[in-house]
């Protein structure tokens, strides 16, 4: 007797099982493709379109008016719910589908799952060549869609009906696998999707995918305790690795029962709250005074989650203590051995767990302690110098504007950014009141990512309040997505800064000798000539036009009564601010290497060289 099959096209087979999948971890279950954002052309609209319609009830569909904006949207969903759960994004062939590859990089990048199906050309190769396919001379199965090979963690093209079977199992794999999850691409030939094939039934079974907590080796773990003890002036490096393994109450027990202080990477700010006497801030380039301090003297370095990018290790110079040591507890060995480390290949909350089982009755030195204390307490008042506004009738200065939303946040709101200036003054300064409530996208720092990722925070989690902070060349990159907030009545947040340029290159630029050439908005005069006068632009009212309520700020007495207003409403908003350009947060604390010119005529780049040579010097490979 045959086994029982439902005749379907491939596209409704897809939606179907897809609706099916889910995650479990710690006994909480959850589906693992909640939804379904789509921007509809020729490729997909016969194809995913149709299915969707057809299976409209078990699987939702979102609306995107810019194919990268929709990746964004379901990565900053995926980030709120620790990786658990994902959506996917489907697109037509030619453009639609490369405008998928900035996001898919960002995805994998930053390790978040998204499932992309874009369509592709036909597998029949009956019209040949059709609308926006890319003629290979010699590769005739090549298409726009192999651009998405190197930034995916899986990657197939469905070019017959029952070859969906093994590759849409293989992606769910990769997507619920924690060491191995980022961007999965199915590029699905607009011929194949309609094709109609009798699936096995059990295709379309509920399936679980259990997301494992694995455990430290206990060899790797004996060798980690050893080096724990025997250290004088350990320091954990806390990175995105402890929010998606949800280790930030295993880390707090952690330190309150051995004293050591912690460090916190862009991904993983937040792991401890703000005020833990052990919370020291942010670490690396855009790190605090006392973090970076440390780093300098530690002689072991503990990474829980964390990739060690540039900004991170000050480009190879923060590290300064000759004995230093590294130990990276992470659930992938490639970050794990980064540095020459000891490895603790694991789960993060597994791994401090158990540490923590192996350091009974071990602490830091009392003097470690006080020290470290000691220098919280002197970065807490620069955070509080930085904030504090003087007088209310004055123009807000960038770091003024965070104080004063600092004010307004509760503990459970979200902030988000990911490009600009902003990165480095939040990352000193921020003070994190929840785990999720510092939201920064620094893996790719992708201008545009701000407004997508807080429509897909506020479907991951309804009913709380949201905060896009984007600058306003960010802005002019992607704001599409205001449309897709108002229509899907989410209440977003946008505090929309302007300060008429590119003002995190523009300080890089005359730092390393650009002289800031092309980072301002300049208005150019009837001569030809360009002029300081900035440009005759409105993006408030262009915010308006999209649907936005816009609240105009311009004092601090107003931003702090906007933000108020922001924050109580039940639409979409922007408060507009236009701050004082000079910069006002503390200077860096940590290098960062970004090459300069080796011979130049202008002084300036001269200057910037010099400088250069004297700090590159200080770089050291960690064997």
């Amino acid at each position: 007797m045959s086994a029982p099959t439902r005749r379907l096209t491939t596209a409704q087979a897809l939606v179907r099982f897809l609706s099916a999948q889910y995650t479990e971890r710690d006994g909480v279950r959850r589906r693992l493709i909640a939804g379904t954002w789509g921007i509809f052309g020729h490729g997909n609209v016969a194809g995913v379109g149709q299915a969707l319609v057809e299976y409209a009830d078990v699987m939702p569909y979102h609306q995107g008016r810019n194919e990268q904006s929709m990746v964004h949207a379901a990565v900053g969903y995926a980030r709120q719910l620790n990786r658990l759960s994902a959506q996917a994004v489907t697109t037509s062939i030619g453009p639609g589908a490369t405008n998928l590859v900035t996001g898919a990089a960002l995805a994998t990048i930053n390790r978040l799952p998204v499932l992309l199906l874009p369509g592709d050309y036909f597998a029949s190769h009956a019209p040949d060549p059709l609308l926006q396919q890319l003629e290979h001379p010699v590769e005739a199965d090549v298409s726009v869609n192999d651009t998405l090979r190197p930034v995916s963690r899986y990657f197939d093209r469905i070019t017959r009906p029952e070859a969906l079977i093994p590759s849409a199992l293989q992606a769910m794999r990769v997507l619920a696998d924690p060491a191995e999850t980022g961007a999965v691409t199915l590029a699905l030939p607009q011929d194949v999707q309609a094709v109609a094939y009798d699936w096995p039934e059990e295709f379309f079974a509920e399936r679980v995918w259990y997301v494992r907590r694995p455990a430290p080796d206990p060899v790797e773990l004996n060798a980690a305790v050893e080096a724990i003890r025997s250290a004088r002036r350990p320091l954990i490096v806390a990175g995105g690795g402890v929010h998606h393994s949800e280790a930030e109450q295993a880390l707090k027990a952690f330190v309150e029962a051995t004293g050591v202080p912690v460090a916190s990477t862009q991904a993983g700010k937040g792991s401890l709250r703000h005020d833990h006497p052990a919370d020291l801030g942010g670490i690396g380039h855009t790190g605090t005074a006392v973090s970076d301090d440390l780093a300098r003297t530690a002689d072991l370095v503990i990474g829980v989650g964390t990739r060690y990018t540039d900004f991170t290790t000050a480009s190879g110079t923060l590290f300064r203590n000759p004995d230093v040591r590294f130990l990276n507890l992470n659930i992938t060995a490639f970050d794990a051995h980064k540095l020459a480390a000891r490895t603790l290949v694991c789960d993060a909350r597994s791994g401090l767990e158990k540490l923590a089982e192996g350091l009974a009755g071990y602490r830091v030195p009392e003097a470690y302690e006080a020290e470290y204390r000691a220098g919280k307490e002197r970065w807490d008042e620069v955070v509080e110098a930085a904030y504090r506004a003087g007088d209310d009738s004055a123009v807000p200065t960038q770091t003024q504007v965070l104080g004063a939303l600092d004010a307004a946040v509760g503990d459970d709101d979200v902030v988000i950014n990911a490009a600009g200036s902003l990165p480095g003054d939040l990352h000193k300064l921020w003070r994190s009141r929840s785990p999720r409530q510092y939201h920064l996208e620094y893996g790719y720092s992708c201008m545009g990512y701000e407004i997508p990722a807080a429509i897909g925070v506020q479907q991951a989690a309804p009913g709380t309040p949201v905060w896009a902070l984007v600058g306003d060349g960010t802005y002019l990159m992607m704001p599409t997505e205001i449309v897709t907030a108002v229509q899907e009545g989410l209440p977003l947040n946008m505090v929309l800064i302007q300060n008429h340029g590119y003002a995190s290159i523009g300080g890089l630029s005359e730092e390393t000798g650009g002289e800031r050439f092309g980072t301002a908005y300049r208005f150019r005069a009837a001569d030809g000539t360009f002029t300081g006068a900035p440009l005759p632009v409105d993006l408030a009212a262009n915010a308006a036009s999209l649907g936005m309520d816009v609240l105009r700020a311009k004092t601090v007495g107003e931003l702090r009564e906007a933000l108020a207003a922001a924050r109580a409403s039940d639409r979409p908003t922007c408060v507009y601010v236009e701050t004082d350009p000079a910069p006002t947060a503390p200077p860096a604390e940590a290098w960062w290497d970004v090459p300069v010119a080796e011979t130049a005529s202008r002084e300036a780049a001269v200057e910037a060289r010099e400088r250069y040579d004297r700090q590159v010097a200080d770089r050291r490979r960690h064997l």
